[in-house]
């Protein structure tokens, strides 16, 4: 199986990106919201399990009747755990449809509004008007579109704000803090689609957002004896945002992307890659947490890292029997090597899971290892007989 990209980083990302077009600055990712049938519960987990600390809160306490937010912080990784107080709720509405998942993939911009304007005059659609919030700290502008199922992003601007997290939010002050396990950030989020929506979403963000499409994945290079996806990764100009979208392609049996679908009912998150400098330490002890991540690939796998890694072998620090007794797969392109690993999906509906992965030059996204991921992805789908 081939695993180049049909588009691949060799020319280096600046001359890709010279397409980006710059209507839209993006300062990076703000915080991720997912709407959760118990926010209290799921932040205990998040914090216990992968090393989140309590940040910021928002609930009957604050003057709020209808949800309760708890902000969890990492490095720069904010995740905000929304969920409903009554049952006519539409965040309420959403957990009864999708399960737990993310809802906003909130961004960090100088000017929300400029940003809300720039994308709804090219056809976004609007979820939320520029809007003025207000306390001692100062103010902050959010204004909001959709994007591929019932997801958004928030344009979140802050540059006139200096209190913990937004307005109406206070300092969560909590004795139970584990210590952190070496998350910095969130390299990149994945997007679910449905069949022939690729290609509609990628437009979608090239038109609305001025992304540009840097990587590019077919059927052909992304496929097992059973089933096939398609992929294409966006990024705006700057590369700090990136967002590989997925559609199912076809195959003998259902596909992890059809899987996704079904069960989440719709197109959404998939999951979020959370970037460390020490993938070994960080895995090792997201295990001792009782994190589950995807069983490893065959010993030929790891016998032929050497072969795949070529003349990135020889800067190699990390030992190859750690990893594969980690499972960490490992790929490389023209700029160095990369070292990643999957959780198993995080809640009962096989939907959202998380990627931790460590970059060693490498820009790409581990083309690699399709064939070993899905695979392994494949064996867990027939435990729970849904291949």
């Amino acid at each position: 199986m081939s695993t180049q990209p049909i588009k691949n980083v060799e020319y280096g990302l600046e001359k890709i990106f010279e397409g980006a077009q710059d209507f839209l600055p993006l300062l990076g990712t703000d915080y991720v919201e997912f709407y959760v049938g118990n926010a209290k519960q799921s932040a205990h987990f998040y914090k216990t399990a992968f090393g989140f600390q309590s940040f910021a809160y928002a609930g009957l306490e604050t003057g709020l009747k209808d949800r309760t937010s708890y902000v969890l912080k990492q490095d720069k990784i904010k995740l905000v755990l929304t969920t409903a107080l009554t049952s006519d709720s539409v965040i309420g509405e959403h957990v009864k449809k999708h399960g737990d998942g993310v809802k906003v993939i909130a961004i960090w911009v100088d000017d929300a509004t400029k940003s809300y304007e720039e994308t709804t005059k090219r056809g976004a659609k609007s979820f939320m008007k520029p809007t003025v919030e207000k306390d001692e700290h100062g103010e902050v502008v959010r204004s909001g579109i959709y994007t591929y199922g019932e997801t958004v992003h928030i344009f979140v601007e802050r540059k006139n704000y200096k209190g913990t997290f937004l307005p109406g939010f206070k300092p969560w002050v909590s004795d139970y803090n584990p210590s952190a396990v070496g998350l910095k950030f969130i390299d990149h989020m994945v997007g679910n689609v449905g069949w022939n929506e690729m290609n509609p979403t990628v437009k979608w963000y090239e038109d609305v957002m001025g992304f540009v499409n840097f990587l590019t994945f077919d059927d052909k290079q992304i496929t097992t004896e059973y089933s096939a996806l398609m992929s294409k990764v966006m990024s705006n100009g700057n590369g700090r945002i990136k967002f590989p979208i997925n559609e199912p392609a076809e195959g003998k049996k259902k596909s992890q992307i059809e899987e996704y679908i079904d069960f989440y009912e719709g197109a959404g998150v998939q999951h979020l890659a959370l970037a460390t400098d020490d993938i070994i330490k960080t895995v090792s002890e997201l295990k001792a947490r009782g994190v589950e991540f995807l069983p490893p690939p065959p010993q030929a796998y790891y016998d032929d890292i050497p072969r795949r890694l070529g003349t990135h072998m020889s800067v190699m620090k990390e030992d190859i029997k750690k990893l594969q007794e980690l499972s960490i797969l490992v790929d490389a392109d023209e700029e160095g090597y990369l070292l990643q690993i999957f959780t198993k999906p995080v809640e009962d509906r096989p939907t959202l899971f998380y990627e931790i992965i460590q970059r060693m030059g490498a820009k790409g996204f581990g083309a690699g290892n399709f064939k070993a991921l899905f695979e392994s992805i494949e064996r867990e789908q027939a435990l729970r007989g849904t291949l």
